[in-house]
Order: C-alpha cells, then sequence, then structure tokens
C-alpha cells in the first residue's frame, strides 16, 4: 500500500527548493499537486457510501485520472533532470505507483496511509523510539515495528491485541493462499 500523502508532499517540496519569484508560477509540480488533490475530492466525495458504491466510483472517476496522471509523470519525467526536486518528486510518483494505485482495489483501503501513522504516532512516541535505540540488530527493531503494527491495528479494528495475536499464530502457519490471509487480517476478524 502506498501513500498518496507523501508523493504530493514531494511536489511541495520541489516548490520549496525554487526561489520565491518562481514559486507562484504554473510549474510542473503545482500541476502535479493539482491532480493528486482532485484525487483526494473523488476520496472526500465518496467516504460515506458502501463499499460497492466506492467501488464503482473508484473506477469511473479515479482509474481515468489515475491513468492520466501517471502518463502526464512519465513525460515530465524525461523532460526533468532526475538531479532536481521536481526530478525526485516524479521519480518517487513512478517508482511507488504499483503501491499507489492499490487503493483503488479494495473499497477498505484509503488513498493514504495517514490514519495507520496517526494511530501509531502516540505508541512510537512513548514506547518506541526510546526503546528501539536499543535494539541488538536492525533485525530485532524491524521485527518489533512489525508487531507493534500487528498490535495497533488489531486495536484499530476493535480486537483485543492478546486473543488476535493467539489467533494470528495458530492460523498464520496453516495459510496457503490469498484467502487463507484475508481471513485472518484484523478487519475480516469478529
Amino acid at each position: 500500500m502506498g501513500c498518496f500523502a507523501h508523493a504530493r508532499r514531494r511536489f511541495f517540496e520541489a516548490l520549496k527548493a525554487l526561489p520565491n519569484a518562481q514559486r507562484k508560477q504554473n510549474l510542473a509540480a503545482h500541476e502535479a499537486v493539482r491532480r493528486i488533490d482532485a484525487l483526494y475530492l473523488i476520496e472526500r466525495q465518496n467516504k460515506d457510501l458502501s463499499d460497492e458504491e466506492r467501488t464503482r466510483i473508484r473506477t469511473e472517476e479515479a482509474v481515468p485520472q489515475l491513468e492520466s496522471l501517471r502518463e502526464w509523470a512519465a513525460k515530465m519525467r524525461h523532460e526533468t533532470m532526475s538531479s532536481v526536486k521536481l526530478g525526485e518528486a516524479l521519480g518517487y510518483l513512478i517508482t511507488q505507483w504499483p503501491k499507489l494505485v492499490r487503493y483503488v482495489e479494495n473499497p477498505r483501503l484509503a488513498i493514504d496511509t495517514n490514519l495507520a501513522e496517526n494511530a501509531i504516532r502516540p505508541f512510537v512516541m512513548a514506547l518506541g523510539r526510546r526503546n528501539w535505540l536499543f535494539a541488538d540488530t536492525v533485525k530485532g527493531a524491524k521485527g518489533s515495528a512489525a508487531l507493534y503494527s500487528i498490535v495497533s491495528t488489531a486495536r484499530a479494528n476493535g480486537l483485543e491485541p492478546y486473543a488476535y495475536l493467539r489467533r494470528l499464530f495458530a492460523e498464520l502457519p496453516k495459510a496457503r493462499t490469498v484467502e487463507d490471509f484475508e481471513a485472518i487480517v484484523p478487519f475480516n476478524t469478529t
């Protein structure tokens, strides 16, 4: 899952890198932000719809805009030096593309990861950063972060973390198909 908020932020950084006199001109970075904002507008207008309606609207409205954005970004990348901030922003958008567009495949996914990041931020601030400083290995720190993420996701879905982890650790070794894995993710667990 990718995050359009991160992609959008890179275009703002490209604008900030310009001299003040050039920032207000109609630049490619402004165009990228405008196009991404149009995708966010679709999401805001349809946040309260059913999964079926949201899927239909994303297919009819967001998918064509996404295709247009990808084509535009590919063209602009050929015209822009990769070492400048705009080139970096375009490069990020293009390399992250498969992850960025994944949200249109599932109506329960958001266009960005802001909700997840905001959910784990208090946990990270209170516990994680201080404790990860003393992790023996990078692999251990990443393992701890993954476990904390699972616990936070379980809580966000109204599950008791210990009970969910017990079920996850019991069912995960048996999972073989995509359906098996989907059946044990927190939002599919009751």
